[in-house]
């Protein structure tokens, strides 16, 4: 494995880590070429070399006593997100963003209490604080640091959502909440239902 990690990863290699990972959905802008396609590739190249020995499949049994209303394990140090559903049939391993640093970063168990397709985004008064230069309020498009979809959890300002801004997948670049790629949290919102269990570590 160390000697694998010491080389960089061919644009076929990064491809097929990529989809092994959960990324398939996420791969399509890679195809396209241009100095951002570039950039994209070196960027998922460098997250996913970086996170090559925590970043594996996992079993649920460690974390979760069973699977009822399905499970999502975040892992916040390899930056994945781990998912079962509740007859064991499907699991799903996701690259994420994470909090920028460990006083945002919140750990325990918790569970999806509202979907949303098209999420509202308003900023908490923390982070009004910190950037009083934000808007108040975003609405549902392009500009939405929420995504596509979201999925509330029972801690308030938490959630599991997508991003518009895919640079920010495999790196600590949140205020609290878990982020995917737009692609995989519909995927992961097509397969949750409101109860399911959430444990962040």
């Amino acid at each position: 494995m160390s000697d694998k990690r010491s080389h960089p990863l061919s644009r076929r290699q990064v491809l097929g880590t990529a989809a092994a990972f959960g990324a398939t959905l996420a791969a399509p802008a890679l195809a396209q070429s241009g100095p951002d396609t570039v950039e994209m590739e070196q960027q998922l190249s460098s997250n996913i070399r970086g996170n090559m020995s925590s970043f594996r499949s996992l079993q649920w049994q460690p974390y979760f006593s069973n699977t009822k209303n399905g499970a999502i394990l975040v892992d916040t140090t390899s930056r994945a997100l781990h998912f079962w559903s509740e007859d064991q049939t499907v699991y799903k391993l996701y690259p994420t963003s994470v909090p920028l640093s460990e006083d945002l970063t919140r750990r325990g168990r918790t569970e999806v209490i509202r979907k949303v397709v098209g999420p509202e985004w308003r900023p908490t008064p923390a982070m009004k604080l910190r950037n009083p230069e934000w808007p108040d309020y975003v609405g549902p498009g392009p500009d939405n640091p929420l995504g596509t979809h979201a999925l509330y959890l029972s801690w308030p300002y938490y959630r599991i959502h997508g991003t518009h801004d895919t640079r920010k997948i495999g790196r600590r670049s949140s205020n609290g909440c878990i982020g995917l790629y737009n692609e995989h949290i519909a995927e992961l919102f097509s397969m949750t239902q409101v109860g399911v269990q959430v444990l962040l570590i």
